[in-house]
């Protein structure tokens, strides 16, 4: 019985709250619901706001009366062609929401002078075009929606009158065009956004006249490339959002005019490379988002460079992102996030993280992780760097750490050195080209010592970086560009990266117009140069477009040593190859097996035999007799030239002597002559008449008695 009696007493309570409720509210159109509801205005403030919410009740019209006091009306989902009944009379009304209907023109559209509304909502409707002051009524307003509509035209001076308006919606239309006149009436727009639209190009100046701009929308306008002087004016702009385009690079000299840019949104483009420079001095950056590219390949050196205030760098899910450079982030003094979640990157080099004196914390799960020297770091207790969702960082080479944790992995077990690894993401192994188009190949690799790397062409030269040519560049990361692409130049091009351990090559058979050269049957020559006791020199010519060839060698059977093959791996560039650590006097099947990547293989192998202790001391001794030979000969000579040397040194010093006793005489004073000279008496005499300690050689010369 008690629980009976407080079920009928709850029972009574909601039934006299719901007729309290109704008596309150008699002027509550049929269908609405009408109730105080929280309420955020432009601004961000927070009252408490009387609603009256026609939401989705199937109404072919507004309702006839509503409530005196409403300040919030919800009409959206509904079927309403026009507004024929001006709402003048509700003197507090503050938002109404007029989307997802069925308007056609802002014409259609009266709702009377209101001065107090400040949010309108007209998205998802059918309207077309925007024409001259066609909210003129509403001169308060803060913010218009006009998204999702079919707006194709705006009058210069559509939004005449709206001089307060703080965020205006212009996305997903079929807008052709941006012109800066329809912006001069709204100084004051906050907020814009007017992406989704099939703009053919943005111009310069395009949001001058916005100079108190704080956010910009530009997604999925199909935008390839953005007018270095499409953001002047913009001095207050924070936030501009590039999201799904087309960009094939950053627009750099166009986000340079955007100073107090703080964040900024190039996430799902088709941007191959961050090159050097590409942010660099943007002063005020806090947060930069660059994930879900298609086509991203590296992060090349400096491409982020004196960012001050960088906070957050999010570069996720980029399926082919497999090599950031180990200086790719300079200056970045107050980073703490770096999101590099979802890509094909094997490693972090231990510079990298180095390079952020206040990095807090790196995501690096979902990345098919090398667990080798370049991550020895990670394991080193060097770092307090924390290391987001660690049990989803496994290994995935080399195979005997494969599926393991990353940080269970012991650095001691890991190799201070190791071979390069190009990555398989940032090379397709075919590329098809049409001609006099431009193509770039991408090659990465992580290592250490840092790998260098070069690329071979079919023809087999090889081309090393920032070498100049009308039709190859190549960059100093492993960028290959091809410029002006023939027939001429399709085939098949090498990367080839190598370092002190080792290397490693992949290659790209790139197709110009269905074209690719096929390799002539019974190209491959092999040819030994030289046989020794313990090696044999092999070198080979194959066609061109051939992969990098392998050489095999091993024992002819029937010999005493038991039978071991070889197998080694040479760039395509390389054409000989020194096989050493042989037996003597033994007999070995040298195989050149040359691949191409649409046709078979193909094989050539001699069979040489190494020379024998006995043959390779005969030809030491035959050796050493010509080197004796050819030191007696020398020595001959150079006595000879001794010989000449001191026998003409000594007529010189001989014939020397005589002219000095020639001229000691003629300078001696001669008294028979009477020829007493003071200058030449002063030579010869000194002190007491005898000879001087100082000897004069001198050239006699005809004087004159009046010369002196």
């Amino acid at each position: 019985m008690k629980d009976v009696s407080f079920v009928d007493l709850f029972l009574g309570l909601a039934v006299a709250s719901f007729v309290v409720t109704t008596e309150e509210r008699p002027d509550c159109p049929k269908l609405c619901v009408c109730e105080v509801r929280p309420w955020f205005s432009p601004s961000s403030v927070y009252v408490e706001a009387q609603t009256v919410d026609c939401n989705d009740v199937g109404l072919f019209s507004l309702p006839e009366k509503l409530p005196l006091g409403t300040q919030v009306l919800l009409l959206q989902t509904n079927n309403i062609p026009k507004i024929d009944q001006p709402l003048d009379y509700l003197a507090n009304i503050t938002e109404i929401d007029l989307s997802q209907n069925n308007l056609s023109s802002t014409n259609d559209v009266h709702l009377g002078n209101l001065p107090q509304l400040l949010s309108l909502h007209l998205e998802e409707n059918w309207i077309r075009e925007l024409p001259d002051r066609c909210l003129v009524d509403v001169a308060n307003l803060q913010e218009l929606y006009m998204n999702h509509n079919l707006i194709s035209s705006i009058s210069p001076r559509a939004f005449q009158g709206l001089s307060n308006l703080l965020r205006l919606h212009l996305n997903s239309n079929k807008l052709k065009v941006i012109k800066k006149e329809w912006f001069e009436p709204i100084s004051n727009l906050e907020i814009l956004m007017i992406g989704e639209n099939p703009v053919i190009s943005i111009e310069d100046m395009n949001f001058q006249p916005l100079s108190n701009l704080r956010s910009l929308v530009l997604t999925r306008m199909n935008l390839s490339q953005l007018p270095d002087a499409a953001l002047t004016g913009l001095d207050k702009l924070e936030s501009i959002s590039f999201y799904d385009n087309t960009f094939p690079e950053v627009p750099h000299s166009a986000l340079k005019n955007a100073r107090n840019l703080k964040f900024l949104d190039l996430n799902k483009n088709p941007i191959t490379r961050l090159q050097r420079g590409d942010f660099v001095d943007m002063l005020h950056l806090k947060e930069l988002g660059i994930n879900s590219m298609p086509d991203l390949v590296s992060i090349d050196s400096f491409a982020m460079n004196n960012l001050p205030e960088l906070t957050k760098i999010e570069a996720t899910n980029n399926p082919k992102l497999s090599y950031i450079h180990p200086n790719a982030f300079y200056k970045l003094p107050h980073l703490e996030t770096l999101m590099l979640n979802g890509n094909a990157l094997s490693a972090l080099h231990r510079i990298t993280v180095e390079s952020l004196p206040n990095l807090r914390e790196v995501s690096l799960h979902s990345n098919p992780i090398r667990c080798d020297c370049v991550v020895r770091w990670m394991n080193m207790n060097k770092t307090n760097i924390r290391f987001m969702e660690p049990d989803s960082l496994y290994c995935v080479e080399p195979p005997e750490y494969e599926g393991q944790h990353v940080r269970q992995v012991h650095f001691r077990e890991m190799m201070e050195i190791c071979l390069p690894l190009i990555s398989p993401e940032s090379m397709p192994g075919h590329i098809k080209a049409r001609n006099g188009s431009s193509v770039s190949l991408h090659c990465r690799a992580f290592a250490e010592p840092e790998p260098e790397i070069y690329w071979v062409t079919p023809a087999g030269s090889r081309v090393l970086p920032n070498t100049v040519s009308d039709k190859f560049y190549m960059h100093p990361e492993g960028t290959f560009d091809i410029y002006d692409i023939t027939e001429k130049e399709a085939g098949l091009y090498t990367c080839v990266a190598h370092n002190l351990v080792g290397a490693d090559l992949k290659s790209v058979s790139v197709e110009v117009n269905g074209y690719f050269p096929q390799p002539t049957d019974g190209s491959l020559k092999v040819q030994i140069k030289s046989v020794e006791a313990k090696s044999i020199l092999v070198s080979w010519k194959a066609g061109p477009s051939t992969l990098a060839p392998s050489i095999k060698w091993y024992t002819v059977s029937g010999v005493n040593h038991p039978t071991t093959a070889f197998t080694t791996r040479v760039p395509s560039d390389v054409q000989v190859y020194n096989i050493s650590h042989l037996s003597t006097a033994t007999q070995y099947k040298i195989c050149v097996d040359v691949r191409s990547i649409h046709y078979s293989h193909e094989t050539k192998c001699v069979n040489v035999t190494t020379k024998g202790l006995e043959l390779a001391a005969k030809d030491m001794e035959k050796w050493d007799a010509a080197v004796i030979t050819i030191f007696g000969v020398l020595l001959a000579v150079i006595s000879v030239a001794c010989l000449l040397i001191y026998m003409s040194l000594r007529n010189r010093h001989l014939y020397g002597d005589i002219r000095k006793s020639e001229s000691k005489a003629s300078l001696a004073p001669l008294e028979t002559t009477g020829m007493q000279s003071p200058f030449f008496t002063k030579l010869w005499l000194s002190g007491k008449g005898l000879p001087s300690g100082v000897e004069v050689n001198a050239t006699v010369i005809n004087v004159s008695d009046n010369a002196f």
